[in-house]
């Protein structure tokens, strides 16, 4: 695609075509154009929306119309008061969209119209310029300061259709309708509902279901094909609930390594495939696989890997530029890969290495603990050693016994020094860990320990 031409908003082509579900019923493309020139013509001045929009429909068209009147939307990771000062300060006309819950936030604000546009079935689907900036997504600090990353309309568009396509989505009819329990502000969430439905011909459903129950409402409220798009962790809660779900065709999930007993179980319990993403907000989502019958990963279309000096760089596709990945990846000859956990996860004890991924997968493994991670602080421990230790949430087991287990699991270097057992984790809205977050987990356990 070449610099300044244009690209469909959506390649929804007929205007009763369905590009969402709300409980009041399908969306259909006339209805989403109405609602966007509504929207559109109320937003202020100002080249940049903070999207806080809980409805995932009204998340869209507040995307759609900062797209046709030449605005960046911008989606960082959270909503805190730190995080919307440090928007303030990147991007200084920075004003908020939001559907009921903008109120504690610090911006100027514009509450999403309660009542729908007229349609009369005249409009027509725009056209974005390729070139054009279109979401600034933030990564999300789990392993550092969050840096901004800026994506064409034209990438974004390669990206969603790459994942359509790798899919085996047909792009030429209906698609799947699509419920999804992360997010349309994370960068997962955005490309496997969002883009999915702009550009992969699916329906996503408004709502973000959270409990096990909602999610097995909301996917009874779309017809079928259905694709649930989630996270270990609800995938997790949702087999263990017990909660009966309606029939699906296909579950996508990432942001967190996916176990392969979790996936097999998955695919078992819920009669459908279970393909899981990988990625990076700097780079997009880049390669899918099933995680139930193979380890290797299969690229996206026009994506392609390099190594040099123990770095893998993405380009190609939808990628813009060449973008270094933070994993460490075994390259395979046609092109796949194997993925071996992130450069960061390493560690080096008395002359012996490991991944915090692998210890987390033997950790997990455990029969009783329902979540656990370990964890390397920043910071040296009373007496000035820096030590390996672990959060585990058990209701049946004790310290010592998670620790018996773990030695037939892992070298003997490795046990935590403190195990501590906790409640929960503190995983946010994706299921990821903020390393911040552990450190102050950490140092709280350490100002009531005796």
């Amino acid at each position: 695609m070449s610099a300044g031409r244009g690209i469909a908003l959506t390649a929804h082509c007929s205007p009763g075509g369905i590009i969402a579900h709300r409980p009041d019923g399908a969306v259909t493309v006339a209805r989403f154009l109405a609602d966007v020139g509504q929207l559109a013509a109320l937003l202020p001045a100002g080249d940049s929306i903070l999207n806080v929009c809980e409805d995932r429909y009204r998340f869209m068209v507040g995307l759609a119309a900062g797209l046709v009147t030449g605005k960046v939307s911008l989606l960082p990771a959270s909503q805190t008061p730190e995080t919307v000062r440090q928007l303030k300060a990147f991007a200084a006309d920075l004003f908020c969209l939001h559907d009921g819950k903008g109120d504690a936030i610090d911006l100027p604000r514009l509450r999403f119209p309660e009542q729908p546009a007229p349609v009369d079935g005249g409009e027509q689907i725009p056209e974005i310029a390729t070139d054009s900036v279109a979401v600034c997504l933030f990564t999300s600090g789990s392993t550092g300061a969050p840096l901004a990353q800026r994506k064409t309309w034209g990438a974004l568009v390669s990206n969603g259709r790459a994942e359509a396509e790798r899919l085996g989505f047909n792009l030429g009819g209906g698609g799947h309708a699509i419920v999804g329990t992360v997010p349309a502000q994370h960068s997962y969430g955005f490309e496997s509902t969002i883009l999915l439905s702009l550009h992969g011909r699916c329906a996503a459903w408004a709502g973000r279901p959270f409990y096990p129950a909602d999610i097995a409402a909301a996917l009874a409220a779309v017809p079928r094909p259905r694709l649930l798009v989630t996270t270990p962790l609800h995938l997790r809660a949702l087999l263990d609930s017990g909660v009966p779900v309606p029939a699906l065709d296909m579950i996508l999930s990432a942001t967190a390594p996916l176990a392969e007993s979790l996936a097999r179980e998955a695919e078992a319990r819920l009669g459908a495939p279970l393909h899981e993403i990988y990625g990076c907000t700097e780079a997009g989502q880049l390669a899918s696989r099933r995680t139930a019958v193979e380890s290797r990963w299969t690229l996206f279309p026009g994506v392609r890997l390099e190594q040099r000096d123990g770095t893998t760089t993405a380009s190609g596709g939808h990628v813009e530029g060449r973008v270094p990945l933070a994993d460490r990846l075994e390259l395979n000859a046609d092109g796949g890969f194997l993925l071996h956990g992130r450069h960061a996860d390493m560690i080096n004890i008395a002359g012996k290495r490991s991944s915090l991924a692998y210890l987390d997968h033997q950790l997990n493994a455990i029969a009783g603990i329902d979540d656990g991670c370990f964890f390397m602080p920043d910071d040296p421990a009373p007496g000035g050693t820096t030590r390996l230790c672990a959060f585990v949430v058990s209701p049946t087991l004790t310290p010592d016994q998670v620790l018996a287990a773990l030695r037939d699991r892992i070298d003997a270097v490795f046990l935590p020094r403190p195990l501590l057992m906790v409640g929960r984790l503190p995983r946010n809205a994706t299921g990821k860990l903020p390393r911040g977050e552990l450190q102050a987990l950490l140092d709280s356990r350490r100002k009531v320990r005796p």
